[in-house]
């Protein structure tokens, strides 16, 4: 693909729906973590892997991909069942589970609150979606009162709170941008699950990791220096002029380009 010599927002719109459609399809799932989730059919299985893929999404890839595994290896290949009925004994395999920084401690955490969750919600789109309206202009608000609901259990680990991110924190928040593009998109293409409907593909700001920052800055999408929230809301902001109703998808495109060394 040959980036446009003259870089207009028509050219630079072609360009890139060009690479969407070359990135956005079956064959990305295989080496990306968005495979975990789909391994399953059952909505809540893909919930919980999905937001565990999403939060360890960080590192080489296959790695990424193998802790996965693990981790539902250790929930009998079915994450909402176990999370729901497991008894204390069957926690101690957790207890040895490590991913870079994330650890026993906030392993067990993380199913203590899907089990305090799922017994009381049908789904985890809830702990987003609550006091959230198709008005607002994007998911700042969705993340913020996801952030809380998760950390509103008493026994919260202080030290979990950094694997979990928050625009109140000026985060850019790119691990749970993930996690709601592959919940929220539904284009057919069969990546994205497209299985939230409280949340409008309008609303989601792109994901921004280092493939997707340095490409966006080569085409001019970004020119905020450092990356945090602000920066993920001008990107994202800037897609939405190509595409006001899914500038996500462009996720798709700058991320294959950066991977792909072809910018």
């Amino acid at each position: 693909m040959q980036l446009p010599n003259v870089l207009d927002q028509t050219n630079l719109k072609e360009f890139l729906d060009e690479a969407v459609e070359k990135y956005n399809q079956p064959n990305f799932i295989e080496n990306d973590p968005i495979c975990i989730p789909h391994s399953f059919t059952k909505k809540q299985d893909i919930e919980i892997m999905g937001f565990w893929a999403a939060t360890l999404a960080w590192g080489n890839r296959t790695t990424i991909i193998k802790k996965c595994k693990e981790l539902v290896k250790l929930m009998d290949g079915a994450p909402h069942d176990f999370i729901l009925n497991h008894q204390e004994d069957d926690l101690k395999p957790f207890l040895s589970f490590k991913h870079r920084t994330f650890n026993a401690t906030d392993t067990l955490y993380f199913i203590h609150f899907f089990k305090e969750f799922y017994k009381k919600q049908d789904s985890l789109e809830e702990a987003f979606a609550e006091d959230f309206s198709d008005k607002e202009p994007h998911v700042e608000k969705a993340l913020i009162n996801f952030h809380n609901h998760f950390f509103s259990l008493q026994e919260y680990p202080e030290r979990t709170r950094k694997h979990v991110a928050t625009p109140a924190r000026k985060s850019a928040c790119k691990r749970i941008n993930m996690f709601l593009r592959w919940m929220v998109r539904n284009d057919e293409k069969g990546v994205d699950f497209g299985i939230w409907k409280k949340i409008k593909p309008s609303q989601l700001i792109c994901p921004c990791d280092v493939h997707v920052e340095r490409v966006a800055r080569k085409l001019n999408l970004l020119e905020r220096k450092q990356m945090d929230w602000k920066t993920a809301l001008e990107l994202s902001k800037n897609l939405s002029k190509l595409d006001p109703q899914d500038p996500v998808k462009y996720d798709f495109a700058l991320f294959g380009l950066g991977v792909d060394h072809r910018m």
